[in-house]
């Protein structure tokens, strides 16, 4: 459903880039009220607020998908993966790093200020009125200076509502898709418990948000620069391997980060030769870790876009995405929650009471007793994901290969038979 005079991407591209605009003075205006200014966060508004952001930009990102396919020839299509791991990193940047740093007060008074006083250098409702104004003025200029070309030799097919999910169900029939759908839904299982809650373990253990910000804010200009240098050293034609052969790396650095987030307490207490030794190295493993991060996103997403049938734009693109997100989403909230049930504790006045549930907290308090921690559960559920890490990797090994080895055409479906 689009606009034949403004395009196909921009018929939905400016409506919804305007609403996130829009959506974003809105919670600037009110943000103060619901957050920054009340005791209780107004989890309500916020919730309804991100909610209806998350569902914009997963129909920006299903637009930028669709174009980048039309817009870039045939052997040009590892671009989109480059462009959107490249930019994601960018944003990410901007709306976390940059955006902690900004607001800190902490971080003003150290390095921006002779005295301390109140206040970060802008404040969250300053953040989020400039961002609404970029995404207005960013809009505007693809608005009026950005028109649609198709550079692919084969036509797009103008698909209804209806054919159009005829045809995502017939793709999700084909025995490859399934395939990968599992492998999809699986693999992110192996690494849920580190990128889950790795930040807020080194928070836990002592180190500052503002100081978590400024070594990623460090490797901003590298992240940017990661996709353009792993396309070089990597083949062309074989993603899906090279996702796969990524993993071992991506489980061994997962179980030294985890052992540097134990030790965090020790080394934040030492002197400064070892307080630097420690910062060297956590310098040293986050950056292997957004390495080897930054390689099975730029692969997963080369190789959806090598499979996608450029007759349907980003329909197919969007299915492979879609299945890949959700098993992110998935695996880092299953990872949130069964934390807790990994975790033991005991009341530090009376070691019956295992803290188990509100009343026995609450019992525990009543004692003048703490709810002290005997058991972490990070730490368990770190080392079941990596020991089910090494188990999907021998079971996948060959299906794998197997799957980077079919031909293109075993990914589409025939339009005719299909539709009609």
């Amino acid at each position: 459903m689009f606009s034949r005079k403004l395009g196909r991407r921009k018929s939905w591209l400016i409506p919804v880039q305007y609403s996130l605009g829009i959506l974003f003075f809105v919670m600037g205006f009110h943000i103060h009220e619901w957050l920054v200014n009340s005791n209780k966060s107004n989890i309500n508004a916020l919730t309804i607020m991100f909610l209806i952001s998350n569902f914009l930009v997963a129909t920006q990102d299903i637009i930028v998908d669709g174009w980048a396919i039309a817009m870039l020839e045939r052997q040009n299509i590892c671009y989109s993966a480059i462009c959107n791991n490249a930019g994601q990193a960018f944003g990410m940047i901007l709306g976390y790093n940059l955006l902690i740093l900004l607001t800190s007060e902490t971080f003003r008074n150290k390095w921006w200020r002779i005295s301390s006083l109140p206040g970060g250098i802008v404040t969250l409702q300053g953040y989020f009125y400039f961002w609404g104004l970029m995404f207005m003025i960013v809009t505007t200029l693809i608005a009026i200076f950005k028109s649609e070309k198709k550079n692919i030799a084969e036509p797009e097919v103008d698909l209804g509502i209806f054919k159009t999910y005829k045809l995502l169900f017939s793709i999700m029939k084909l025995p490859n898709i399934k395939m990968l759908a599992i492998i999809l839904f699986t693999v992110k299982i192996c690494f849920c418990s580190i990128d889950a809650t790795y930040k807020l373990k080194l928070i836990d253990g002592g180190i500052a948000k503002e100081d978590i910000a400024t070594i990623e804010s460090i490797f901003t200009p590298i992240r940017l620069c990661f996709p353009f240098i792993i396309n070089k050293f990597t083949s062309q034609d074989k993603f899906l391997i090279t996702f796969f052969n990524t993993i071992p790396y991506r489980l061994l650095i997962g179980m030294v980060l985890t052992i540097l987030i134990y030790l965090t307490p020790y080394f934040l207490i030492q002197t400064k030769a070892l307080l630097v030794i420690y910062k060297v190295l956590l310098l040293m493993i986050y950056s292997l870790q957004q390495l080897v991060e930054s390689i099975m996103l730029l692969m997963a997403v080369s190789f959806y876009a090598s499979i996608s049938d450029p007759k349907i734009g980003g329909t197919n693109m969007t299915l492979l995405t879609t299945i890949s997100n959700l098993g992110l989403s998935f695996s880092k909230t299953g990872a949130l929650w069964f934390i807790e049930y990994c975790t033991f504790k005991q009341c530090s006045t009376d070691h019956t009471n295992t803290c188990s549930s509100k009343i026995q907290e609450d019992k525990c308090k009543l004692s003048s007793g703490t709810c002290q921690v005997i058991i972490d559960g990070f730490y368990t559920e770190t080392i079941i994901c990596i020991i089910y890490g090494i188990l999907w990797y021998c079971i996948f090994r060959k299906t794998i290969n197997n799957l980077q080895s079919k031909n293109v055409k075993e990914w589409h479906v025939e339009m005719k038979e299909t539709l009609y």
